[in-house]
């Protein structure tokens, strides 16, 4: 059964989610439904294993009424963080904590069929280590580095992905793996992780990756906004202020051309991201100097974004992020010297608490909220 319960129990399993045990007389007056509408969806997820019995609460008179909890294992969830060189994919249970992992180096230019393949094997091998089958998935969530056409799961027209452009990925992963599919750019995905593991009660955050490309997911009203071509949010190809450096977009002076990890690389000569973050943490003086001021043109843009948009949050992740603090010192730079006093009095600038964990979690999250809608 790969649905969370039968159409119509979601509203009941929502309210099972916090882990609170709770008794059928506590869930109808939560839901304001009716007892015998409630009776017959605890039975439904019963039945499906979404939902035990947790013992009796206290007596009032007569038999102790039974309580009822949420059972996170009864269903598994396949996320992959697809990355322009690398490829995480990890089995979570129904509340998105990460049960097993697996990551290896991979590039998306290898195509939809290399990559997407290597998502099934990957993902069948967790289940295998894990005693469990494609059966048991309530879905599966997939993060990629382009713009994706979220309700079709299509990537729209990604400029790092060739031979990605419309390709079905929902398609050729639903013929492998059980439950719907799942699919988003991959820094809507981080957004979604961070917000729900660690400020789901934010309900304007901005989360903002800087590795080898710059993007940025927005949480605005406690939902993810992707606009129309689930292109917003793609701040790495805004003109940087005076910068005339040649994007591969083929643009001049795009933020990613100028701040991104593979532009500093450039700029030192070395190999990426990973190098970066080894001379700041050595005390390099040019390469922190080269974050810093990654970070004052990447806080020049954002600070647009704070006029634009007015987050409480803004959360820097992606490797780069893993620099210290010379690249948070440049954005709140030009964040504060640029903004409107208004919009920065309770803002918070902060790096990322979930870390890589972020893709995998949110890719979770994805199947799971899109779950309990769909009940």
């Amino acid at each position: 059964m790969s649905d969370l319960g039968t159409a119509g129990s979601g509203a009941v399993l929502r309210l099972l989610l916090d882990g609170q045990p709770r008794t059928r007389a506590e869930l109808i007056d939560l839901s304001g439904l009716a007892r015998s509408t409630v009776t017959g969806r605890i039975e439904e997820l019963v039945a499906a294993g979404l939902v035990v019995p947790s013992g009796e609460a206290a007596s009032t008179g007569g038999r102790p009424p039974a309580r009822f909890r949420f059972n996170p294992a009864a269903r598994l969830i396949l996320a992959a963080d697809v990355g322009a060189t690398h490829l995480s994919v990890a089995l979570t249970n129904l509340t998105g904590d990460i049960l097993d992992r697996s990551t290896m180096p991979l590039n998306i230019a290898e195509g939809p069929e290399v990559v997407l393949g290597a998502v099934v094997r990957s993902g069948r091998a967790l289940l295998k280590k894990a005693r469990r089958s494609v059966n048991d998935l309530a879905g599966t969530g997939v993060g990629l580095p382009g713009p994706v056409e979220h309700s079709t799961g299509r990537p729209n027209h990604p400029p790092i992905m060739p031979g990605w452009d419309s390709y079905d990925v929902v398609e050729r992963l639903s013929r492998e793996l059980t439950g719907p599919v799942l699919v988003d750019n991959d820094v809507n995905i981080m957004a979604l992780g961070e917000h729900a593991t660690e400020y789901a009660d934010v309900e304007h955050l901005l989360f903002v990756k800087v590795a080898t490309g710059i993007g940025a997911g927005v949480i605005s009203g406690g939902r993810l906004h992707r606009g129309a071509q689930g292109a917003a949010g793609d701040i790495g190809h805004i003109q940087a202020p005076g910068r005339t450096e040649r994007c591969r977009c083929g643009n001049i002076g795009c933020l990613e051309a100028v701040a991104s990890a593979a532009a500093i690389a450039t700029q030192l000569e070395v190999q990426g991201s990973r190098d970066i973050v080894d001379l700041v943490r050595a005390g390099n003086s040019i390469a922190t100097a080269a974050v810093r001021q990654a970070g004052r043109e990447i806080g020049t843009v954002l600070a647009a974004c704070v006029s634009l948009l007015n987050p409480s949050v803004i959360v820097v992740g992606g490797s780069l992020s893993q620099a210290g603090d010379s690249l948070l010192a440049g954005i709140r730079e030009a964040i504060y010297a640029r903004s409107l006093p208004l919009a920065t009095t309770d803002l918070r600038v902060v790096t990322s608490r979930s870390g890589q964990d972020a893709a995998l979690r949110g890719a979770a999250t994805l199947v799971l909220q899109h779950q309990l809608t769909a009940n």
